[in-house]
């Protein structure tokens, strides 16, 4: 970051292609909807582009970039608040990029992709229900403690990067973490025996 400050563009393809994965797939599981998880990474670096200068290496450029991301994902989630999570039954949408010409939407689905087409048909209704139900799950936590369980287990930032994206004490974010994972166990716990059985 402190290259691409002094002018050398070259620094910021470094910066994008070591962090883009990472930050897309934050935005995704927060959004859970592909064309603005997209749309929401460009604008990501469009405000690192804009924010250089801002950017003085206190933190991390990471915990930098992920504060953010972050801002971002809670500006969308206030504009969308009936947002509902992707069934995993419902058609993805492969867009212009997927080589079929025209952007046509395609017929696979999350399962399709997500699951082993040559298992049986009791294991990918039992993935289904498994997987509605993690997201569920996810949506029932409190949007403090969702927020610290995507960074620490999709962007797998520290608790001390994840107290300084938030700017709160690291025993908080500790504390929301324990919180959330308590939460899921118990929303999951009656799906245990699912989840061995979709091994």
């Amino acid at each position: 970051m402190l290259r691409y400050q002094q002018g050398d563009v070259r620094a910021f393809e470094v910066l994008l292609s070591r962090h883009q994965r990472s930050v897309y797939n934050f935005i995704l599981r927060n959004v859970f909807d592909r064309a603005q998880a997209e749309d929401l990474l460009q604008e990501t670096f469009l405000r690192v582009i804009r924010g250089s200068e801002a950017f003085a290496g206190h933190s991390s450029f990471r915990t930098w970039l992920f504060a953010i991301t972050r801002n971002l994902c809670v500006d969308a989630s206030r504009r969308s608040r009936l947002r509902r999570a992707q069934s995993l039954d419902a058609p993805l949408d492969r867009g212009a990029g997927s080589g079929r010409g025209g952007g046509e939407e395609s017929t696979d689905t999350l399962l399709d992709v997500t699951s082993d087409r040559k298992a049986v048909v009791d294991q990918a209704v039992i993935g289904r229900q498994l997987g509605e139900r993690i997201q569920l799950a996810l949506a029932g936590l409190s949007d403090e403690q969702r927020e610290v369980f995507m960074m620490r287990e999709v962007a797998n930032l520290s608790f001390k990067e994840i107290a300084e994206v938030l700017g709160c004490p690291e025993n908080t974010v500790k504390s929301r973490m324990r919180y959330a994972l308590d939460k899921l166990r118990d929303s999951l716990d009656e799906y245990r025996d699912l989840a061995q059985a979709a091994q």
